[in-house]
């Protein structure tokens, strides 16, 4: 009996990894690197202009609207689009200015003494 299971799972392992290979996807893409996003604070004109839907208006104002805290804020600060961030938000990063102080921790609230 336990011979039988054993087998039974073993096709089953072999069935399941013959019906992946046969649907022809590739995996899901992991995504990219740190190093291959594009900075929204540092980026250069031309560097944002290589993305998808970023002419000459859209870097210069980019540009112009630096620092960013997020990425997010170039739909918040009304830059670009919500259907064109949907494009490149996967390109793109706001790394905080150098010299920025890091954020403090929160503190606990004080305890009140009785």
């Amino acid at each position: 009996m336990r011979r039988r299971s054993f087998l039974a799972g073993i096709a089953l392992l072999l069935g399941a990894s013959g019906a992946r290979a046969q649907t022809g996807r590739p995996p899901p893409a992991a995504p990219p690197p740190a190093s291959n996003l594009i900075d929204l604070n540092s980026a250069s004109r031309d560097e944002l202009m290589a993305l998808d839907g970023i002419g000459e208006v859209r870097a210069d104002a980019i540009i112009r609207a630096r620092p960013f805290k997020a990425k997010t804020e170039l739909v918040e600060r009304r830059l670009i689009p919500e259907a064109l961030y949907d494009r490149i938000a996967d390109k793109v990063m706001a790394r905080p200015p150098p010299g920025t102080p890091a954020p403090a921790p929160a503190r606990p609230a004080p305890q009140k003494r009785s």
